[in-house]
């Protein structure tokens, strides 16, 4: 069994500029983890992907919104929405290679050459929608990586997001594609404002869309009963090929932007319930994406038990 990580140095070159929460030091701190034990030599580092993007994307973002992105940042732009996702020269490279990564390792660990795989890119993407950058992120990288894996045969998939907001980018790119589960747990009313309860999917796909809002304050207990009661029999009856993971560690009680008070057990208990369900329906197959989580110790040790989990057999 291998499990992969995949970066790039570019992630790092993607400047969001003094005091932004979202900053290459999240990155250096997981990569100094990761260089010593008990991470030294177990992991598949991978840093070469193949360029898909920008052509990749346009199964989530319009090829205009796309073309946009690389001209304003030419341009000089600093700034993508209303002010929280900077950008600086290297961004929009970063940003395409962060695609290339997420298509990667899903095409990688849907053809057996890796069993699972995390995915540490820099920007983020559960945010972006089809036409527009927000909350860090500038495309939609997990969605991308669902996209290629219907593409290439993939009948159903299965995303799980745990990020303490509500990934409003991924499910408007699947509410009305059957093929695709999408299940958020996500402090509520909280930023973005979306992912009520109510909002369930379209047409065929009414139902493949489960948001489970939790009240700020929430903890262990009542994630773990979530994912006992919801999360874990949504997936189990849509029985997916891949499982997905928008891997947020902003729901951790020393996170300064939410309100949550996740434990670091609670996130590798998170972990071990989706990979034995990954087990049961899809050859373990499971790959994991850095969303938020701005404590760089409480990241490091959320996302730390988040990998020994997917290096469980």
């Amino acid at each position: 069994m291998e499990v992969g990580f995949f970066t790039h140095p570019l992630f790092l070159e993607h400047d969001t500029g003094p005091g932004h929460p979202e900053s290459p030091r999240r990155l250096e701190a997981i990569l100094r983890m990761l260089d010593g034990e008990p991470f030294a030599g177990r992991l598949v580092r991978v840093d070469d992907f193949p360029r898909r993007a920008p052509a990749s994307l346009y199964g989530v973002h319009d090829r205009q919104y796309v073309e946009s992105v690389r001209q304003r940042i030419e341009a000089g732009a600093t700034v993508l929405d209303f002010g929280d996702t900077r950008v600086c020269p290297a961004s929009y490279d970063a940003a395409l290679k962060a695609a290339d990564a997420a298509a990667d390792a899903a095409l990688r660990v849907w053809s057996g050459e890796l069993t699972r795989a995390f995915v540490a890119t820099r920007p983020p993407g559960h945010h972006a929608e089809r036409a527009g950058a927000m909350g860090f992120c500038i495309f939609n990288n997990i969605a991308v990586a669902a996209s290629q894996l219907l593409e290439a045969g993939a009948a159903r998939v299965a995303i799980v997001d745990w990020d303490v907001h509500h990934g409003n980018g991924t499910q408007a790119a699947f509410y009305a594609e059957p093929r695709v589960l999408y299940v958020s747990l996500h402090q509520f009313p909280h930023y973005p404002g979306t992912g009520s309860a109510g909002e369930r999917g379209v047409g065929e796909a009414e139902g493949t869309t489960l948001n489970i809002p939790m009240p700020a304050g929430s903890g262990d207990e009542e994630y773990l009963e979530a994912f006992e009661e919801q999360v874990v029999p949504a997936v189990d009856q849509f029985a997916p090929e891949a499982i997905l993971v928008s891997a947020g560690f902003d729901a951790h009680a020393d996170d300064p932007l939410a309100g949550m008070r996740l434990s670091t057990e609670a996130y590798a208990e998170m972990t071990r319930r989706l990979r034995l369900a990954a087990g049961r329906h899809c050859d373990g197959r499971m790959v994991s994406f850095l969303e938020g989580g701005y404590n760089l110790v409480a990241l490091c040790e959320a996302l730390g038990a988040h990998l020994l989990e997917l290096l469980e057999k």
